[in-house]
């Protein structure tokens, strides 16, 4: 396993902890204060991890059976085109999130922090293009199944590890952050589909950078990771 591939899955994972799902349900959580509100949260992140680790696991045997029969280069351009169109369309994205209903306070419990998260996976592919790009990344390496499952268990725990630090930062300081919490709630309510936006253009970035360096081998492209 290259350098250059650990280095944009990861990278995008990183990018992917920014999706303001996790952590506006998170604050919401915290901010509410439901009893065993770690063991709801818990479930919460878990389910979320799961989802992702089995839809990656099935994406990434389907197109493992699909990849060898596609020409290398036709992969990375059209990887390439992927990453543009990403960039382009970021641009399109509305600044403006639509209104949600909030979550009832009657409704914590284990089944409905299960249900809330297989919602998140199910529902927020938009904010999910980081991910899709890093299962991308990993088919057209060719990665032998130990290393893609551990790259992917990797990305996945990653994803979630926002809401693991607001958790354990709350639980040391609690009401404290009580104010800077509710800041950060109400920006996202706000601001979700800019930070959306850029989501979305740094990961075309990224997926197009891994494509023109597949591509073109005799010029040297400049990434984060070397």
């Amino acid at each position: 396993m290259s350098i250059e591939t650990i280095g944009a899955v990861l990278g995008l994972a990183l990018l992917d902890t920014l999706s303001p799902t996790v952590i506006g349900i998170t604050l919401y959580l915290l901010l509410t204060r439901p009893r065993h509100l770690g063991a709801l949260l818990g479930v919460y992140l878990g389910s979320v991890a799961i989802a992702y680790f089995a839809l990656g696991v099935l994406l990434m045997l389907g197109l493992g059976a699909v990849v060898p029969l596609v020409d290398e280069t036709v992969w990375a351009w059209g990887q390439a085109v992927l990453g543009a169109a990403l960039i382009v369309g970021s641009y399109f994205i509305p600044d403006k999130n639509p209104e949600r209903a909030p979550i009832q306070a009657r409704s914590f419990s284990m089944r409905s922090m299960l249900l809330l998260g297989l919602g998140t996976w199910l529902f927020e592919f938009a904010t999910a293009v980081p991910y899709f790009g890093a299962i991308g990344i990993m088919t057209s390496a060719n990665l032998p199944a130990v290393q893609w499952s551990s790259l992917l268990g990797v990305y996945v725990t990653i994803m979630v590890i926002p809401g693991i630090l607001l958790f354990v930062a709350w639980a040391a300081l609690g009401e404290r952050l009580r104010e800077r919490f509710e800041r950060w709630q109400d920006k996202l309510s706000t601001g979700s589909r800019t930070v959306l936006s850029w989501i979305v253009w740094i990961a075309g970035c990224l997926i197009l950078l891994e494509a023109v360096d597949a591509l073109f081998t005799e010029v040297s492209v400049f990434t984060p990771w070397g």
